[in-house]
């Protein structure tokens, strides 16, 4: 599945949303300009290796985390790295379909730290499930994860148009936003449980960072919408059904 468009326009310009974007486009040119090792190098060094993250505790040693401290910044780096053109667009395409709304709820503060937090619960997760790989892990999918759990939750009655290619053929259709984002969320939960047992069949995505981030979404988006007096009134397309067509 992939979102097209949704109904709901942003009522304020989401100004952390772009800069979010920015950043990772300039990050993303910038790995366009190195060669292959060095960008080998780049995501070796910048993200998430869940080994070098779980090996202090693996080893029964907390106390390692301590000299191990550089390695967790690479939480907040990987974030801002992608691995082609296909996980760069797609990544940012999702931001931007369902990231200037819950802007919208947050604030471009708020939205910036919910962003960041959602991220490095994702990523926290997929280490915990896979403690000994030595796979980086680079995207920012686990914090658009987490924007796309807090959509779920302000926006369940928006609609959301979405491309499924059967075969060569792409089908569009316009579905509830709450069982849009259902459907992905069970997607990645599936693929993740398959993950555990025949890692062949898909391997190559971080399937537990999505569902760490879209969980961690869902629990903490409350915590983070602006107090009512400061929060805009909503809009009728929020609350009702409509159309995306029209």
């Amino acid at each position: 599945m992939f979102p097209i468009r949704d109904t709901i326009p942003h009522r304020r310009p989401p100004l952390a949303m772009w800069g979010i974007i920015l950043l990772n486009g300039l990050v993303f040119f910038l790995e366009l300009s190195l060669p292959p090792a060095e960008l080998e190098r780049l995501f070796r060094m910048a993200g998430v290796v869940p080994a070098r993250l779980a090996e202090p505790f693996l080893v029964g040693n907390p106390v390692l985390f301590l000299q191990r401290l550089p390695a967790y910044l690479t939480l907040l780096t990987c974030m801002f790295l992608h691995g082609g053109w296909f996980h760069f667009i797609s990544n940012m395409w999702a931001l931007w379909i369902f990231g200037d709304n819950v802007e919208d709820r947050m604030g471009s503060v708020r939205f910036v730290a919910f962003y960041v937090l959602t991220g490095i619960i994702a990523s926290i997760v997929h280490v915990l499930m896979d403690p000994t790989s030595t796979v980086p892990v680079v995207g920012a999918s686990g914090a658009i994860s987490g924007v796309m759990g807090a959509y779920m939750l302000f926006f369940p009655t928006s609609r959301v148009v979405t491309l499924v290619p059967v075969w060569i053929f792409p089908f569009f259709f316009e579905v509830p936003a709450a069982v849009f984002m259902l459907v992905w969320f069970l997607i990645q939960l599936q693929s993740g449980l398959w993950s555990l047992v025949a890692p062949e069949l898909v391997g190559g995505v971080a399937w537990w960072a999505h569902v760490g981030g879209f969980v961690a979404g869902l629990a903490l988006c409350k915590f983070f919408q602006l107090p009512t007096g400061y929060c805009r009134r909503c809009e009728l397309d929020e609350g009702v059904w409509e159309s995306a067509w029209t």
